[in-house]
């Protein structure tokens, strides 16, 4: 053997012995930690009328017969689509091999935040963050869940590194333009907040285009950027208008469809109080189908006794039917007024700030088999400590970021654009979330491809940082 083909040998195993582990990882949460509930059925549904009616909406029935489906618009198309993919090639709700092909998307994934890190730091910092990718059990555990998480970090991954390769190509018309709107767009077709991603992305264009000097020229790959990525959002707005007659290029911001009420009293309520997890599991999801338990409610939900009593008997009085009315609405609405009045600094900013904090630095484990209230260790010990742990791996990963952002900074090789357009992805998603009701971790695993990116600083090799 050459000594050409030995180091091509050992650099085959280098990236084989991770991404099998990586795969191993994800193969025992498909089969462990599948979870097809809630939003995975609203997209499945959907798929299964698009491939066989050729409807985009819901299953509808009438005296317990499937009637003709009812369109939709509270999701949009990019989830769907793939989902109706998966189904077509591989049979009609055959979950388990949609979750499979996300095993394949998010290895992938994990790739392209190592090719990134090489091309940034050199190849032990690539080979670093390929290890830190792999064994990430937050993002590898969604792999088991039929949602938008997985594709959408592919999104986030892939339109920064054709970043990387669009500025070192000369930021001109290239592919790589081609690839950062095709990133972009299908990352807003998934989900409508990835817009924050293209408002990061694009300044960053425009920061590298004009670095040199202004020119009409220079700026006409951004534009062209800018408009590839919104052109898939035409036929969806042209469909909603023939369908719905209203101009919707997204989804709507509360997720109903036309005609459908949409609880603000109860929400306004919610935010005066809500933090954690558990609350949106237990009454926030609950609210318009489920009975809400006062015992559920933390102490800081109620500033006296008398509002006490009148949260209780608001409760009741739903639990009779566990279905949202007006009435119900404006009773939620005026409990919040009187909170609101009572603590203003409270709900417009000391909530949004601990609702996002729990995001971010609670446990991850929405997917695992472990109580909501994990923290109370005389009921279960062993689970208390199992959350504790997987709570101190996110931790580590957060402070490998931030320690390696610090050091990529102290030498940032003319890639300022690039690293402020990750981190301004993280800080605009941060503010977008000030603005939500309840608190989902995984709101904050659209973090990791760019966290990854930055932990891999900490390897960055000699030669790169004598560039």
């Amino acid at each position: 053997m050459t000594e050409t083909a030995s180091r091509r040998a050992r650099v085959w195993w280098v990236i084989a012995l991770p991404l099998a582990v990586g795969l191993l990882l994800r193969i025992w949460f498909v089969f462990h930690a599948a979870r097809v509930a809630g939003d995975a059925l609203i997209y499945g549904d959907i798929a299964k009328n698009l491939l066989q009616h050729g409807v985009y909406g819901f299953t509808r029935m009438v005296n317990g017969v499937a009637a003709a489906p009812r369109p939709t618009l509270i999701r949009l198309p990019g989830y769907p689509l793939f989902m109706a993919l998966c189904f077509k090639l591989f049979g009609i709700d055959r979950y388990v091999a949609v979750m499979l092909v996300q095993v394949f998307i998010d290895l992938g994934t994990c790739l392209i935040v190592a090719a990134l890190a090489r091309r940034l730091f050199g190849e032990r910092a690539g080979l670093a963050a390929l290890w830190l990718a792999c064994i990430c059990p937050f993002t590898a555990v969604y792999v088991a869940v039929p949602l938008t998480e997985t594709l959408s970090l592919a999104c986030i991954a892939a339109a920064f590194y054709a970043l990387e390769r669009w500025q070192a190509a000369g930021a001109g018309l290239n592919r790589w333009m081609v690839a950062i709107a095709a990133a972009l767009a299908y990352a807003i077709l998934l989900r409508p907040e990835q817009g924050m991603l293209a408002a990061a992305v694009v300044p960053a264009m425009l920061w590298i285009a004009f670095a040199p000097g202004f020119s009409v020229r220079r700026g006409l790959p951004v534009l062209a950027a800018s408009f590839l990525t919104l052109l898939p959002l035409a036929p969806w707005a042209i469909r909603n208008e023939r369908t719905f007659h209203l101009f919707q290029p997204l989804a709507p911001r509360f997720a109903t469809d036309p005609g459908e009420a949409v609880p603000l009293g109860f929400q306004r309520w919610y935010r005066t109080w809500a933090v954690d997890f558990a609350s949106t599991e237990q009454v926030y999801w609950n609210y318009d189908g489920g009975p809400i338990n006062i015992a559920d409610l933390p102490d800081r939900a109620f500033d006296s006794n008398e509002q006490y009593e009148q949260t209780a008997a608001l409760l009741e009085d739903y639990n009779r039917t566990s279905t949202q009315s007006k009435a119900f609405d404006a009773r939620f609405d005026a409990i919040a007024t009187d909170r609101i009045h009572v603590d203003p600094l409270r709900y417009y900013l000391a909530l949004p700030v601990a609702r996002v904090l729990n995001m971010v630095v609670r446990p991850r484990t929405e997917l695992l088999e472990i109580p909501l209230e994990w923290w109370k260790y005389r009921s279960w010990p062993r689970k208390t400590a199992l959350a504790a742990g997987w709570g101190f791996i996110n931790l580590v990963y957060l402070a490998l970021a931030g320690a390696g952002f610090y050091r990529w900074r102290r030498r940032w090789d003319g890639m300022q654009a690039l690293a402020w357009s990750m981190l301004a992805t993280i800080l605009l998603r941060c503010a977008l979330l000030l603005t939500l009701d309840n608190s989902e971790p995984r709101y904050t695993l659209e973090f990791y491809p760019v966290l990854l990116v930055f932990a891999a600083a900490l390897w960055r090799d000699r030669t790169a940082e004598e560039k």
